[in-house]
């Protein structure tokens, strides 16, 4: 009885611990909470509406039900309606009096 509360237990810490990967992060708790996600990883899913590079930089903006950011990438670029599922860092692009853009600085695989 005891090896079986054991292995629930270690069950149930590894479905914890992978939710990240199962259950993506909202854009929009992203954006409506940016202190609480900054320079923390994140998992998110939706669609590419846009792609665009300039020299060194190639990013894409990814979309979902509820809300839109923007990815930085070192990997090729995704094809615009794509649908993606993206791990990275948040990171605050800049800010402008009360407007702050944020990013996610995508980790290569």
């Amino acid at each position: 009885m005891k090896k079986y509360a054991i292995f629930l237990c270690i069950l149930a810490f590894l479905a914890l611990t992978s939710c990240g990967e199962l259950f993506p992060t909202k854009i929009g708790d992203i954006r409506g909470n940016p202190r609480k996600y900054a320079e923390k990883e994140v998992t998110v899913s939706g669609q590419v509406t846009e792609v665009f590079s300039l020299i060194a930089f190639k990013c894409f903006v990814l979309k979902d039900d509820t809300g839109e950011i923007t990815v930085m990438t070192s990997r090729p670029l995704p094809a615009s309606g794509q649908k993606l599922k993206v791990r990275g860092i948040v990171k605050e692009a800049f800010s402008i009096g009360d407007q702050t853009a944020l990013v996610i600085r995508e980790n290569p695989k």
